[in-house]
């Protein structure tokens, strides 16, 4: 009995300090300076609150369960080691839905033993419906990162289709909930049309809009983690649930506005479909510069902005680029970084691959502190970014991006684009910046291309 008592008490300052160690770990993430020193506290409230669930009093099964944590620490290992930095976001598409399972696995488990009473059925079925969407949507989601999922799927009745399988799944979660039937069958078909209703709601998604579907289904699985730490009584669970949960949400809902659109339009337009067939429409002609040329113009410049995209990712070009800078700044030239908060695959993805290269902290800015200082730069040198410069969002009230926010590189004296091909963006838009009269496109790809400015800076 003393030693019930003693575990119980043990646990529950375990959870507090977990507690404790979760919001100072996402506080400390919120600024690239304690970015890392934050995914360590937060890592450390983990490992306590997974330590402290083991000392629950009747706790068995312990080999299984040691078992499983080693096979999951060692892929997390040896993939968070491997994964390339442009593969980042499927790899967190993937473990978000990894999440959302486990979520899901708990409820079933739960509702096919019979859920308890009181909430903790009708918990139980909330959480598995929302853990089994996040994990479905989430595989396709990673699916459609990885190239293996090349294309929307749209047709005709898709959204009354999907409203359909979301009232049957809530009906028959009903039933559960409310003791009427939870038989075997029952629950079984409202997961199955739970994680249906997760891939129906993933496929029709165009890529460029797959930042903020992860945001989203990263807040959904905080949410059933939350729902079944109630349903287990695991304080950890619960506390780590609403993080995640709350975290999610804010970052869905800034990312969105990020794009001047709602989360009803990114999940229902078919923004990637519909955004291709706006391409195409902007007049003019592309202009090409060499390398040379283009680094005599950056030598002599006064200041130069610099905005990565993720063709900068895609070529690991992102050493390179400091080492120009540096270049630059010992030729007293100011050089900035400019950066889009939906700039990449994720949030923080270009914040990320420059902090890598060593670029300082003070040199990076994002849209609403660079913005002003372009009309002043006497060059935007823009590399693998598309749809985050392009203006007709400012000025094309039929193009499916108007009203976004944009970095104004437009408005630098001279613009250099670093570009691969003369293909539209991830978007699938055309971008009428390429096309202005003061914009030059150095064609390549983006360690090469600036490599060879590097060399052109040298011989100047």
């Amino acid at each position: 009995m003393n030693w019930q008592f003693s575990a119980a008490a043990l646990i529950q300052v375990s959870y507090l300090l977990t507690a404790f160690l979760f919001i100072m770990g996402l506080k400390r993430m919120s600024s690239p300076v304690t970015a890392r020193s934050g995914i360590q506290w937060a890592g450390a409230g983990m490992l306590v609150a997974t330590l402290a669930t083991l000392l629950y009093p009747g706790m068995t099964n312990y080999p299984w369960i040691l078992v499983a944590m080693a096979i999951g620490g060692a892929f997390a290992l040896v993939s968070g080691r491997r994964v390339a930095m442009t593969d980042m976001p499927q790899m967190i598409a993937l473990y978000n839905g990894m999440g959302g399972g486990a979520a899901a696995a708990i409820a079933a488990v739960e509702l096919y033993r019979g859920g308890g009473g009181g909430a903790g059925p009708a918990l139980g079925v909330i959480g598995g419906l929302i853990g089994a969407i996040s994990f479905s949507g989430s595989l396709i989601a990673f699916g459609k990162l990885q190239g293996l999922i090349r294309r929307s799927y749209r047709f005709a009745g898709q959204q009354l289709l999907n409203l359909l399988i979301a009232l049957a799944a809530l009906a028959l979660g009903v039933l559960i909930a409310g003791g009427i039937n939870n038989s075997a069958a029952v629950v079984s078909g409202m997961f199955v049309a739970a994680l249906l209703l997760g891939v129906l709601m993933t496929l029709p998604i165009g890529g460029a809009d797959m930042p903020v579907v992860i945001s989203l289904y990263n807040a959904f699985t905080g949410l059933a983690v939350a729902f079944e730490g109630y349903v287990l009584g695991n304080v950890a669970m619960i506390i780590a649930g609403i993080v995640v949960g709350s975290a999610g949400t804010l970052l869905t809902q800034l990312m969105a506005k990020a794009m001047n659109r709602s989360l009803g339009n990114v999940l229902f337009s078919g923004f990637g479909d519909t955004a291709a067939a706006a391409a195409g429409t902007v007049t003019g002609s592309l202009k090409p510069i060499e390398a040379a040329d283009a680094g005599v113009m950056m030598a002599f410049a006064q200041k130069v902005i610099i905005i990565p995209g993720y063709g900068m990712a895609v070529a690991l070009a992102q050493h390179k680029v400091w080492e120009l800078t540096q270049l630059l700044m010992d030729r007293g030239v100011i050089v900035r970084f400019a950066i889009h908060p939906v700039a990449g695959r994720m949030p923080g993805h270009m914040n990320v691959l420059l902090a890598e290269a060593g670029v300082p902290y003070d040199l990076i800015s994002d849209l609403d502190e660079i913005n002003g200082e372009f009309e002043t730069a006497d060059v935007a040198l823009i590399i693998g970014a598309n749809d985050v410069v392009n203006p007709v969002a400012r000025t094309d009230k039929s193009s499916p991006i108007y009203g976004m926010p944009i970095l104004n590189a437009d408005k630098a004296k001279n613009v250099i684009v670093i570009k691969r091909g003369q293909g539209a963006g991830f978007s699938g838009i055309e971008n009428a910046l390429f096309y202005l009269d003061h914009t030059r496109m150095l064609y390549g790809d983006g360690q090469s291309a600036v490599a060879a400015l590097i060399a052109a800076v040298k011989s100047v």
